[in-house]
């Protein structure tokens, strides 16, 4: 579904982003993507939403190179991503209902199709009875809800979650991580972006991508299947 093929961002103070990044990631999966701060961790999620351009290497989102995406295609390249930010970004004058029901009305969605689309969001972060409230009436783990589930509006086929818990006490966290896991075994792909270390000890059993100074570091997939090759081969002497 994503393939990064030795791909590398370099910006203009001759900096990378990222230097020669390799992964494949598969319709359906959670994937963890960590590092310090400065990582690489953003710069791979604004190459897979084409906002940067890599220097080097190919990107490959649903069988189709990122690279021949024409401008005017861009927005429905984009429409298949939902990305969850760490500061929510949620609209101060508006309420809930209209956070959520925004990207539904960019796209020219029906009065109709918007209400029930909410309607089953809401259910699904558990804010129907917060319709009405502003950001600014919402704890951090209440507004991180209506971040996910603006991003979930025009149904994405992946979700990107980066640092969503920054700001969060670990039991909005751990709430959190319940949500998107969820999400996930509904069948949207989830990449989550985080160095928190309560993220990380919760889901140590998801395969983790970890980056460093833009460099991958280590892939927990090729692990297991390192190992799986090792006893499969043991088992035949």
């Amino acid at each position: 579904m994503i393939v990064f093929d030795k791909v590398s961002k370099k910006f203009f103070n001759d900096t990378f982003g990222v230097r020669e990044v390799s992964f494949a990631i598969d319709e359906g999966e959670l994937v963890l993507i960590t590092g310090p701060t400065g990582s690489g961790k953003t710069t791979i999620m604004r190459l897979i939403t084409k906002e940067y351009l890599p220097t080097e290497g190919q990107i490959i989102f649903n069988d189709i190179d990122l690279e021949k995406i024409k401008p005017s295609l861009l927005p429905k390249h984009r429409r298949k991503i939902g990305v969850i930010f760490q500061d929510y970004r949620l609209l101060p004058e508006s309420n809930v209902w209209e956070n959520v029901a925004l990207p539904l009305f960019i796209v020219g969605k029906s009065q109709q199709k918007i209400e029930e689309r909410v309607t089953d969001l809401l259910r699904l972060v558990h804010l129907e009875n917060k319709a009405d409230l502003f950001p600014r009436e919402l704890s951090g783990g209440e507004a991180q809800r209506v971040g996910i589930a603006r991003a979930l509006a025009t149904a994405p086929a992946v979700i990107f979650a980066d640092e969503p818990t920054g700001n969060l006490d670990k039991d909005a966290t751990r709430s959190i991580i319940r949500l998107l896991k969820k999400i996930n075994e509904l069948g949207t792909t989830v990449l989550l972006a985080t160095h928190d270390v309560v993220v990380l000890n919760d889901l140590k059993d998801v395969r983790t991508i970890e980056l460093n100074n833009g460099e991958l570091v280590s892939d927990s997939l090729a692990k297991k299947n390192l190992k799986e090759r090792k006893r499969k081969k043991e088992a035949k002497t």
